[in-house]
Order: C-alpha cells, then structure tokens, then sequence
C-alpha cells in the first residue's frame, strides 16, 4: 500500500501540527523534572527507584518499530497513523492523572505524618502510570513522524520535522515557566512548600491541556480510508526482510553509523554540563540551571533560522544542514575541554551558545536525513527503526559522560581533567560521526550496484 497521495503542507497546517509536539514538551518536563524533584528532593525517595520508572521508555522503544510496521500494512477504523497516535496519547494523558493521583497521597502523608511506609498500592500506582506513560509514548512517537512523512510532500518534509522538533524545545521551555506558575510556594505547607492539592491540580491541569493539544493538532490530517489492498510485502515481505536492507545498502549502514554516533555523542555533555561548572568553577545551582535555557534558546533560534532559508537556498539541504550542526557542535566541544582544562571560566557561555545553535542546525539536518531514508510504503517501519536507534544511543550518551567522568576522576583526581576528558571524547566521537556522514554523502553520489538493487527490492514490496 502506498501512502496516499501528498498534498502541499502550507505553514499553517504544519504549525498546527508542530502543536503536538509543544505538548510533548511540556509533559517531559513534568515527569522528568517536576515529578522527578518532588520524589527525589522533597520527599526523599531513591533515586534509582525514580530514574528507572523515568527510564522505562528507553526500554519499551522497540514497540515503536512494530507500531510503525503495523501502521504501514493495516488500517483501524480507516486510520493508519492516527488511531496509534491518538491511543498512545491518550495512555499517556491518562497515565499523567493517575501519576498525579500517586503523587498528591505521597505528599500528604509527607504532611500529616502518616509514617515512612508506603502502601503497595501507591507504589503499584506509579509502577503502573509510567508503565502506561513508556507505551504510550512507543507506539505513538515513530507513528506520529510518519504520519508527517505521509502528510507533507517530498520537498517539505524536512521543513515539517524541523518545525514540529522545534515546537517541542519551546514546550521545553514553556513547561518551565507554566509549572512554577501552577506549583508556587505556599504558606502552611512545611518543609515541602506546596500542598497535596496544588501538586494534584498541576496533573490533572496539565492532563487537560495536553490532550486538548494532542487531539486538536492532528485533527483533520488523516484521510479516512477503509479501503485497505493487502500488502505484497504481508505476502513475502516480513519486519526482519525489510529492516536487513540497512546492512545490505551502503549508503543506509553508513546513515544507521552515523545517526548513532552523532546521537551518543552529542549527548555526552548532558549529565555533566551543570556539575562541570559547579565543580570546576564553583557557580552556584541558580547561575547553573539556566545553562538549559542558554542553549535551549540558541538552539529555537537556530532551528528558525535555517527553516527559513532551507526552501530559499539550495545550500540548505539535510545533509549540508547535519554536517553544518556537527562542525559548530564540534566548536562547542573543543572550547568547554579548553574552559575545563584551562580553568577558563569565561568560555563557558561561549560554549553554550554554540552548543545550542550547532544542536538546533544538527537535528534539523538529522530528522530530515531519516525522513530520506524512510522508502515510499515502509516509512513507519524505518521510522520506528530509526527512532529506536535514536533513543538507545541518546540514553548510552547521557549515562556515557557520567562513565567517563568519574573513570577520569577516580584516575587522576582532579575535576579539571574528569570534565577535560569528556568534552574531549564528544569532540572525538563528533569528528568520526562528521567522517561517516560524509561517507553518506558519497553514497548518494555512487552506490554500488548491489545496493541499489536491493533498494529496489524493498520500494517494490510496497503496498498497492
């Protein structure tokens, strides 16, 4: 089955869109920041507990590959991708009422002084919330990118991701703001400084407003089809078949390489950037937490910027923009290794502006190349394919630099050197990455026989 037929994707459709992933945002820093400082900070629970619940999306991402083969060969209800997102997201807004519920009875028997035993049920209650919250979050991620490959034409598609990934840096941003509005300081609270019942109506607030969000951005942009040919590929193409042509395409080996080592790296920093200049310049933790917000900011203001040009100059290709962002990430990287080896504390901000417009350039390029890699009638399953890869490498990046700091320090017992050597690894593992994706690029230009034939292969399988 091929995809149905693109129609031009106009910019106000394509914000629309991107309005989804403003309300991603949002619930990432409610679960991965609120929440986790409310059980960590101010309740007191293990951090190990609360980072593994975190993490459980890293774990069920394979379920992202079958969603998005699943959606490339079947319709529900006439939907292809849409029925995935809407489920996946209505788990997720569900799971974040029920986290909610969780959370406000552990805050009021923080309170009232109910005894440091938790009742099985609420433990149940938040294995079960992010449990909801991690599949959800599987099956509608890669469904939900390839609805974009669907819906946008061939020539837009890069503008499309780029601008729904930008939306979600802003949800980033906007979910800090709108939390410390709806979670202020309260008097009569204790210790804790807020209620059981503020902490429950930031859930059940944000609840709403992200699924008024998730609902309202995709409305509209999937043709109903109940008509469904079965797939040459049902008949003797299988998941395994068709995800094999990454090995057997040189030009998609060297991409999978490419996407991985760029992902690792350029999320080494993340875990240590903050302790960096806390450790190794002594800035306290209110100059250090508005690193996010330096980079963060460059990195919207980056995206916008080459947005615009991209459909103006035709220097502004993904792959011109991918190894544009990976030199400028490089920049950033050799100057916070000269700032920790130096003791240079000037070129801390420096760093950070260009870390954020070389990450803001670099993914852009980067989720345009894998929307160029997804064939014609597999886009779920690449997609799926690629996001899991994404996400693996991203999560062995950001535990990677926490590795090579205290391997360094343990060695030589100095902060200098510990913070020194992971910038230094990042730029290292960038430069590979820059040498891989320029084997990409002449792959483009010369692929071997076999590898063209076996991407026949695979667009011949496509559905009718």
């Amino acid at each position: 089955m091929k995809p149905s037929k693109n129609t031009e994707l106009s910019v106000a459709h394509n914000l629309k869109i991107a309005l989804f992933h403003l309300g991603s945002g949002i619930v990432d820093v409610l679960t991965t920041g609120v929440w986790n400082r409310i059980m960590v900070a101010d309740l007191g629970f293990s951090a190990t507990f609360v980072g593994l619940l975190t993490a459980l999306r890293y774990f069920l991402a394979p379920l992202g590959v079958i969603a998005g083969r699943f959606s490339d060969t079947h319709t529900i209800g006439g939907f292809r991708r849409l029925f995935w997102i809407w489920l996946g997201r209505a788990m997720m807004a569900l799971s974040t009422v029920t986290l909610g519920f969780a959370t406000a009875e552990l805050v009021r028997r923080a309170q009232t002084g109910l005894g440091s035993e938790t009742p099985l049920a609420l433990w149940l209650a938040l294995v079960f919330s992010f449990l909801l919250f991690s599949l959800g979050s599987a099956i509608s991620g890669s469904t939900f990118l390839a609805l974009i490959y669907d819906r946008a034409g061939e020539k837009q598609r890069g503008r499309a991701v780029g601008l729904v990934w930008t939306f979600l840096l802003i949800g980033f941003a906007a979910g800090g703001v709108f939390f410390s509005l709806l979670l202020p300081p309260e008097d009569g609270t204790g210790e804790l400084g807020f209620s059981a019942g503020s902490v429950l109506t930031l859930f059940l607030v944000t609840a709403g407003i992200l699924s008024a969000l998730w609902f309202f951005s995709l409305l509209g942009e999937e043709q109903r089809n109940s008509r469904i040919a079965k797939a040459k590929a049902e008949q003797g193409s299988s998941l395994l078949y068709d995800l094999s042509l990454v090995w057997r395409s040189r030009v998609m080996t060297f991409f999978l390489l490419y996407l991985t080592l760029s992902m690792l790296f350029v999320f080494l920093q993340d875990t240590v950037l903050e302790p960096f200049a806390g450790e190794v310049f002594g800035m306290e933790a209110h100059v250090t937490n508005r690193f996010a917000a330096y980079w963060g900011s460059m990195a919207i203001i980056g995206s916008f910027v080459v947005l615009f040009f991209s459909g103006k100059h035709s220097l502004f290709t993904d792959g011109n923009l991918a190894r544009g962002g990976i030199i400028v990430l490089l920049f950033a990287y050799a100057v916070f290794a000269l700032s920790a080896l130096g003791e240079l504390r000037p070129l801390v901000t420096p760093g950070l502006v260009l870390l954020g417009l070389g990450m803001g350039i670099w993914n852009i390029g980067t989720l345009g190349m894998m929307m160029e890699m997804s064939p014609a009638g597999r886009a779920g399953t690449f997609l799926g394919f690629w996001t899991l890869c994404v996400t693996f490498a991203r999560g062995a990046g950001v535990a990677g630099g926490g590795i090579v700091r205290d391997l360094m320090l343990s060695l030589t017992g100095e902060h200098t050197s510990a913070y020194g050597a992971v910038f230094c690894c990042g730029f290292i593992g960038l430069l590979f990455a820059l040498y891989v994706l320029w084997q990409v690029k002449r792959g483009d230009r010369k692929t071997d026989a076999r590898s063209e034939a076996e991407l026949a292969a695979v667009l011949s399988h496509s559905l009718d």
